[in-house]
């Protein structure tokens, strides 16, 4: 934080052992929860019985970062309370085949840039993705910012958080759903990928792409044709084609 710039407390965060307890306990729903390494202390195990309990994700931090997020006294405990509550990706997957609808659902793996999240939330809504499908941690923070940035979408298409994403992917994948990843690694032009049968579409990270244990198990790859010298897209633009390209199929 640079000096003299004002702190501003955003009102989806919440720091402090004891607030973050009664959050927990009053039924909040997390999108991030940061606790300090190697703190110690009978809140500490007040706190901790309750993320137990609740099964809320957390990530153990260095004070540092903590410090970053707040000037305030957080006491080790730093949180951001969800703005949109989090869907079963098991009952959007029944409940699209139950009402004869074919699934086109989106999956992020570590895409962390929250402008980025909230402009590819926006497109799947607009295109009428059933669900963005993302990792627990290592996503982006689901926020008021990503709320602005999606124009409010987030407010309108299912949200599925995964606590271990090659294992839910596996389970959509047995569900009778294809899974698509939109990766350089191929010869194969989204323009020529099957998108028609239910897919689920997968985005990587700007910086490492998909992760190499879910490449193993995906069903098709697809990648954007480059003629330009630039190498690569912004990962939302990259989105925005592919899902596009996915609804032109299914328009013919």
């Amino acid at each position: 934080m640079e000096k003299g710039q004002k702190e501003s407390v955003k009102s989806d965060m919440i720091f402090g052992i004891r607030p973050v307890v009664e959050a927990i306990r009053s039924g909040k729903v997390f999108d991030k929860l940061f606790v300090q390494k190697n703190l110690m202390g009978d809140l500490l195990k007040e706190l901790m019985q309750e993320i137990k309990e609740h099964k809320v994700v957390y990530t153990k931090v260095p004070i540092e970062k903590l410090n970053r997020l707040t000037r305030k006294t957080h006491q080790g405990v730093v949180g951001f309370i969800s703005p949109v509550e989090f869907a079963s990706i098991e009952n959007i997957i029944d409940r699209c085949f139950a009402t004869g609808k074919n699934p086109l659902l989106l999956v992020l793996d570590r895409v962390t840039d929250v402008r980025n999240f909230g402009a590819i939330v926006r497109t799947a809504e607009c295109a009428g993705v059933d669900a963005v499908v993302v990792p627990a941690r290592g996503a982006a923070q689901i926020s008021s910012d990503a709320m602005k940035t999606s124009a409010g979408a987030l407010n309108h298409v299912a949200i599925c958080r995964a606590f271990n994403l090659t294992q839910t992917l596996e389970t959509i994948q047995q569900s009778g759903i294809n899974l698509v990843a939109c990766t350089e690694k191929t010869d194969k032009s989204v323009f020529e990928a099957e998108l028609t049968p239910p897919v689920a579409i997968i985005l990587g990270s700007e910086e490492d792409g998909i992760s190499a244990d879910i490449m193993k198990i995906v069903n098709q790859k697809a990648k954007i044709p480059i003629l330009g010298r630039v190498e690569s897209l912004n990962v939302s633009t990259s989105a925005g084609i592919i899902i596009y390209e996915a609804l032109r199929q299914r328009l013919q």
